[in-house]
């Protein structure tokens, strides 16, 4: 198994395309950062004008902290383009270049090298939202410092304290790692049924964006199946940052407003993973392999 995943995972950076979603997120992050950096401030003041009235803000609120949030929400919805462009190809592209019939001449079990493929996509998605976390936090810190966070939700504005945000990055980026390998575990199942690689990714984005419709109308029928959609639970990193407060409305350091929702949503991720791979071990063993 090690020695397959080796082979696999030299294929997929060898190749140049699987650079382009390294390139794709370094540039927009760099774009957004430079354009922060000369305009932040008016940034800053117009999504804070509504609350100018009810208290003042002393400090830095345009930090690194602020910045890595708004990346977030802006490239973590088009991230799961960027895996599909490589797990939809796993093996519609070995079937597009005539390798897969001879691959599975050798004495390597179906199993192995199906779990060895997903396991070579799965390694690209966190390499690349490793990636993701040190331009879109590591460096903002490093542009526009530290400090206090604020976050604007409906009707209030959320501040963390400087010393009980950084673990809830790294949950947030734990947490989008399961979800992007949910995307990558789709587009590896779907990559079985075509023999060449467009089908797949335009078939995984296609779901995605089904998917997401659904979950975003509130109709009533729609509203019994969203709670088990995928898409429902992508963006459930922002639970991490919302905090518990006491009885006089006084945020509680250390504190997730609602952990549940989290163990849920981690949960339905998990258990479309297993779906999705085990759908694919087993479509692959019973595959008549001609290409």
């Amino acid at each position: 198994m090690w020695t397959l995943l080796q082979i696999e995972l030299y294929k997929i950076f060898r190749r140049p395309r699987t650079y382009i979603a390294f390139a794709a997120i370094t540039s927009l992050i760099a774009i957004v950062q430079l354009g922060l950096k000369v305009d932040g401030k008016e940034y800053a003041d117009f999504v804070m004008a509504d609350f100018k009235n009810s208290f003042s803000i002393d400090g830095n609120t345009l930090n690194g902290y602020f910045v890595c949030y708004i990346l977030l929400q802006l490239l973590l919805v088009h991230v799961p383009l960027l895996i599909a462009l490589i797990a939809a190809d796993m093996i519609s592209g070995e079937a597009n270049g005539g390798t897969l019939r001879f691959l599975l001449t050798k004495p390597v079990s179906r199993f192995n090298f199906i779990m060895a493929k997903f396991l070579a996509a799965t390694i690209y998605t966190i390499a690349l939202l490793i990636w993701l976390a040190i331009l879109a936090l590591f460096v903002s810190m490093f542009i526009f410092g530290t400090g206090d966070m604020l976050l604007l939700k409906n009707s209030y504005v959320v501040q963390l304290q400087q010393d009980d945000i950084f673990w809830r990055y790294f949950g947030a980026f734990g947490f989008a790692a399961l979800a992007m390998t949910t995307v990558a575990a789709l587009g590896f199942f779907l990559s079985q049924f075509a023999e060449n690689s467009i089908g797949p990714i335009v078939a995984t984005m296609s779901v995605i964006i089904f998917f997401t419709i659904l979950s975003t109308m509130s109709i009533p029928l729609f509203n019994l199946v969203k709670p088990y959609l995928f898409t429902t639970h992508m963006v459930s990193w922002k639970e991490f940052f919302d905090i518990k407060v006491d009885e006089n409305n006084a945020t509680i350091k250390g504190t997730i407003e609602h952990p549940e929702r989290i163990v849920r949503s981690v949960t339905i991720l998990a258990v479309h993973i297993f779906l999705f791979v085990g759908a694919s071990l087993y479509v692959f063993k019973k595959k008549d392999v001609l290409s």
